[in-house]
């Protein structure tokens, strides 16, 4: 993950950016150091631009490495992904109200109202953000080598089994999650997987039934690459998030613990499971 993000800036060229990867570049410019900065609240206010810019530039740095990119391709589509993404951000609320996992410093400070407005604001960043990501991730040719690997065939056996795993693992969160808070990262992709290849949605075993690992890594380092950047952003935030992950409390980067950034793998084919079963297209490309 390192090598890539520093061969990234080596050979990029920054003049030949597309104008709204510069757009990118302005909202980052602008937000992240007044987001750290300034005093008070801030960051209800600040962290939607600031990771529009993100997705803005990882964009536009797509399209360069490339020449395709989710906004060229269809800004439609780029749009609608801000769209979807709230609702799937509010899912993985409603599961925390269970598991207690995170908590927002600084909630007390809003009326219902006014915090589901402005969370409904962030939350529909995710997910363009995540996609953006991952297309970078599948630009670099070492991605490009997992075309073929091992094969992996969907079968109705397989089908059920991804379903038995999804309601053993949401029954095992539900009635003790303080143990089994970590299933909570895979349930969605158990469920919704099978259901996506019945209903003939995009799915990841369509990739994995020819060996083509591509989009498996590219979401997972996707939503990885992410992770970083939100955790690292929020850390000098107001309001912010901090945790509560009982068993890996210990050796953190910045309020999350090492541990709990291999979360962010399975979270990444989560995203896609649920954008697929919403939307029923693709928006990730991994060549």
């Amino acid at each position: 993950m390192i090598r890539m993000t520093m061969s990234l800036f080596r050979k990029m060229e920054w003049r030949r950016m597309a104008v709204h990867g510069w757009v990118g570049v302005v909202l980052i410019a602008v937000c992240w150091p007044a987001n750290w900065l300034l005093p008070g609240l801030r960051t209800h206010l600040l962290f939607a631009p600031l990771w529009i810019g993100f997705a803005l530039v990882v964009d536009a740095t797509v399209l360069r490495r490339t020449g395709t990119s989710i906004i060229t391709r269809s800004w439609k589509d780029f749009v609608l992904l801000f769209v979807v993404s709230a609702p799937v951000w509010w899912l993985f609320e409603l599961f925390n109200l269970r598991t207690g996992n995170w908590i927002y410093v600084g909630r007390e400070q809003f009326s219902d109202l006014a915090y589901f407005f402005l969370a409904t604001l962030s939350f529909s960043t995710v997910i363009p953000a995540v996609f953006g990501a991952a297309e970078l991730v599948a630009s670099f040719k070492s991605i490009s080598a997992l075309r073929n690997g091992a094969v992996v065939r969907s079968t109705p056996s397989l089908r059920l089994l991804l379903v038995f795993l999804g309601v053993v693992s949401a029954a095992l969160v539900w009635a003790w999650p303080t143990y089994f808070y970590p299933l909570v990262w895979g349930v969605v992709f158990f469920l919704l997987e099978p259901v996506n290849q019945w209903l003939g949605r995009p799915s990841i075993f369509r990739y994995l039934n020819h060996g083509d690992w591509r989009p498996v890594v590219s979401l997972a380092l996707g939503a990885l690459l992410c992770g970083v950047f939100w955790e690292f952003w929020n850390y000098y935030s107001y309001p912010k998030w901090t945790y509560h992950t009982p068993g890996v409390d210990f050796l953190y980067v910045f309020e999350m613990p090492l541990p709990g950034y291999l979360g962010y793998l399975p979270f990444g084919l989560e995203l896609y499971v649920l954008s697929s079963f919403a939307i029923g297209r693709e928006f990730v490309r991994s060549a």
